[in-house]
């Protein structure tokens, strides 16, 4: 399934590659928040992975180490507060990811006749016979998101959008791109503002009630699998 169309501005994408590039030495991710690889364990991450079916496309795509490595091109991703909220943006990630992806069993959107071109944007235009539907853990949609998301982990996304579906590492890193895009600041407001964030500030993203209680349901499980509390305002 795919997320809701969501514009993320040049700007912020800058920004976030800026941020990125200054803390890579340290100093803005050595302090706070939760150490990454030791809370993204094997047991935890195979434990999303394994309820997906055997023949699911991304079974054999999706890896903990493809994780890991595409989320140290992003200090900020679980740093900067206490270890409870590191944890907690932790068990966000893997909510959205087990949600749009069925605990990592699709790769790409079932529909994958979705163009999701808008041609109104001069800055990412989308490029000839180019199919801009949801791809990886957190589904990124649209040529403007494909564009900002491409220049920021520095892969041309826009000309070569099946690289999302095609390469894990850039795979995660589009989804942690959205994240950080959007959600990364909502966090300390609750679960609830995150669902929100990633579909573009849509109040619950247009989602109905039983979607939003399938991601609350999966984001507890998490937190509890971590040794943290939830947290306040899970809904929106």
């Amino acid at each position: 399934m795919a997320s809701l169309p969501r514009q993320t501005t040049t700007l912020t994408g800058l920004a976030l590659g800026l941020v990125a590039f200054l803390c890579a030495a340290g100093p803005c991710s050595g302090s706070g928040g939760a150490s990454v690889p030791s809370v993204v364990t094997e047991a935890f991450f195979n434990g999303i992975k394994s309820q997906a079916g055997d023949e699911c496309e991304g079974k054999n795509f999706y890896t903990r180490g493809a994780f890991l490595s595409a989320a140290g091109s992003f200090p900020g991703f679980a740093r900067g507060g206490s270890e409870g909220d590191g944890k907690r943006e932790v068990a966000a990630f893997f909510a959205h990811a087990t949600y749009e992806t069925g605990h990592f069993c699709y790769i790409s959107e079932i529909n994958r006749a979705n163009v999701f071109c808008d041609a109104s944007s001069r800055q990412w235009p989308c490029a000839p016979g180019k199919k801009y539907y949801g791809r990886g853990p957190l589904q990124l949609s649209w040529n403007f998101n494909y564009g900002p998301a491409g220049e920021s982990i520095g892969v041309d996304l826009l000309r070569d959008p099946d690289r999302v579906a095609k390469d894990p590492v850039v795979s995660f890193k589009a989804a942690l791109w959205s994240l950080m895009s959007s959600a990364h600041q909502a966090v300390p407001r609750g679960f609830g503002a995150t669902v929100g964030a990633i579909d573009g500030g849509l109040a619950c993203g247009g989602r109905n009630p039983a979607q939003v209680n399938a991601l609350v349901g999966y984001y507890r499980r998490y937190c509890q699998q971590l040794g943290v509390g939830p947290g306040n305002n899970l809904t929106c």
